[in-house]
């Protein structure tokens, strides 16, 4: 009876776990003028929040921007958010980001997340993938700030950079390894 209730347990945490890492169907995207509105907003408040900020995706290649990635989790976890890929102020593609995670975890949680290409060859092995997972497709350095701090453009040697921030300003000991980001179609 045990060995047949744990095996109902872990074919219930495999089902939740490809179901949140499975691909997101693409009508459950957001109209494209709210996530397009979403997206400026969070980044007027990563230009205000962090010194140097503007400056570093003025340089780059392109930015992609999740407005609201939200975790929620009771043991299995999962994330999930909608954003969009910019270069030079100007909308590519739309994406979403997905994660799974299985440990103890209790609650709800609302993040930002701005991934930002530095070069055009990034940009370019980024886009060629679909279902493109951090950590195995590519690295995503994750910066972090601490209070009053500025970004350095001329020390980022990373082709890929990552910041993750909520209301209060960054957020410290975050990585997006095993996050998958996909295209979507918003309608």
């Amino acid at each position: 009876m045990r060995i047949v209730c744990r095996r109902n347990a872990m074919s219930l945490v495999l089902l939740a776990t490809l179901a949140i890492i499975g691909p997101a169907p693409t009508s459950q995207a957001g109209p494209a003028a709210q996530i397009d509105a979403s997206v400026e907003a969070t980044l007027r408040q990563f230009f205000w929040k962090v010194r140097g900020s503007r400056e570093l995706v003025t340089k780059s290649a392109a930015v992609l921007v999740f407005p609201t990635v939200v975790k929620a989790g009771m043991g299995i976890g999962g994330e999930y958010g909608e954003g969009a890929l910019l270069t030079r102020g100007r909308t590519l593609e739309y994406y979403n980001t997905v994660s799974a995670s299985i440990g103890f975890q209790l609650g709800a949680q609302a993040r930002s997340v701005i991934i930002v290409f530095m070069t055009p060859e990034a940009l370019a092995s980024f886009r060629r993938v679909d279902g493109w997972k951090v950590g195995v497709d590519g690295s995503v350095a994750v910066i972090t700030v601490g209070v009053g701090g500025s970004i350095d453009t001329n020390r980022i040697a990373s082709p890929i950079v990552g910041f993750i921030f909520d209301g209060k300003g960054l957020m410290y000991n975050l990585t997006l390894e095993g996050t998958k980001i996909s295209r979507i179609s918003p309608w």
